[in-house]
C-alpha cells in the first residue's frame, strides 16, 4: 500500500521552472505560460513580484518568489539557495535591464549594471542550473536575447553588445549540449511593449515612440520554440525580416539606421 502510494505521488509532482525577470512583460508572459502548462514556479525580479505571484497562483501553480538583483553574486547565489535540490525542469533566463543615450554620456556604474544583469549574472544562472539539468539528462534553457544583439546599437552600445553576447552564447551552449538531453533556445524580440523604454530613459526616441509588439505574443513565440526543441526563434514578422537584412547590410549602414531610432530626441 505505501508502494502505491509513493507512486501516486511520484507521478503528481509538478515540473518546476526558474523564470527571472517575471514580475512584468515577457518574463511575466513566460511564467504565465508555464503555469498554464502544469509547471510549478520559482520567479525573481528586482521589482515587487505580489502581483505577479498572486496572478500565477490563480492559475494553480505553486509559486515562490524572490526580488533579487541578479546582477550580483550574492543575488544569483540567494536565488540558488531559495531553489535548494530540488531539479529545475525549465530555466527562462529573461533578466535583463537597457540603457539608452550615448556611451560617454552614460554614468559608468549604470552601463557595469546592464553588463553584469544581462551578461554576468545571465552566464552564473546558467551555469548553476545547467550543471543540474546536464546531471539529470534532461532540461530546457531559454534565453532571452534580442534582434539587437545583430547590429551596432548606437546610442544603444552597451546594450545590444550585451544581446549580442547571448544570442552567440546561447547557440554556442546549445551545441555543447545537443546530446546531454538539456535543450537551450535563445527568443530574440525587436521592440515590444514593456517598461523597457521607460527605464533605459529612452522616452523621447523613435524606438521608444514606434509600434510595438504584445508580450504574450513574443513570449508565446519563445515558448513554443522551447517545447521544439528549436535554436532561436525571432518574434515577429517584421522582426524576422530585420533580422534576415542584418545578415547582409554593412554594419556602418546598421550603426546609421539605428542611431536615427535611438539617438535621443528623435522620436520628437
Amino acid at each position: 500500500m505505501t508502494d502505491a502510494l509513493d507512486q501516486t505521488a511520484a507521478e503528481t509532482v509538478r515540473p518546476l521552472a526558474v523564470v527571472t525577470g517575471a514580475s512584468s512583460g515577457i518574463g511575466y508572459a513566460l511564467a504565465k505560460l508555464f503555469a498554464q502548462d502544469g509547471y510549478d514556479l520559482v520567479i525573481a525580479a528586482d521589482t515587487p513580484l505580489a502581483e505577479a505571484m498572486q496572478a500565477l497562483e490563480g492559475l494553480g501553480a505553486h509559486v515562490e518568489a524572490l526580488q533579487v538583483d541578479l546582477a550580483s553574486e550574492e543575488g544569483v547565489q540567494s536565488l540558488r539557495e531559495l531553489i535548494g535540490e530540488r531539479p529545475i525542469d525549465a530555466l527562462a533566463a529573461n533578466a535583463g535591464h537597457g540603457l539608452g543615450r550615448a556611451f560617454l554620456d552614460q554614468p559608468f556604474d549604470e552601463i557595469l549594471h546592464v553588463i553584469n544583469t544581462n551578461i554576468t549574472g545571465t552566464v552564473r544562472l546558467v551555469h548553476l542550473i545547467g550543471r543540474t539539468m546536464r546531471a539529470r539528462g534532461q532540461g530546457r534553457i531559454l534565453f532571452t536575447g534580442s534582434i539587437a544583439g545583430l547590429m551596432p546599437g548606437s546610442f544603444q552600445a552597451v546594450y545590444n553588445g550585451s544581446k549580442a553576447f547571448v544570442d552567440s552564447f546561447s547557440l554556442a551552449l546549445r551545441n555543447e549540449l545537443k546530446d546531454s538531453g538539456v535543450s537551450v533556445t535563445v527568443l530574440m524580440p525587436g521592440p515590444t511593449d514593456t517598461r523597457f523604454f521607460e527605464r533605459a530613459d529612452m522616452m523621447d526616441t523613435k524606438v521608444a515612440q514606434g509600434d510595438k509588439a504584445n508580450p504574450e505574443d513574443v513570449a508565446k513565440a519563445g515558448y513554443a520554440a522551447m517545447k521544439r526543441g528549436d535554436g532561436d526563434v525571432v518574434a515577429g514578422l517584421g522582426n524576422k525580416v530585420q533580422a534576415a537584412m542584418a545578415a547582409i547590410t554593412p554594419q556602418t549602414v546598421l550603426a546609421e539606421r539605428h542611431r536615427k531610432m535611438a539617438e535621443p530626441g528623435s522620436g520628437a
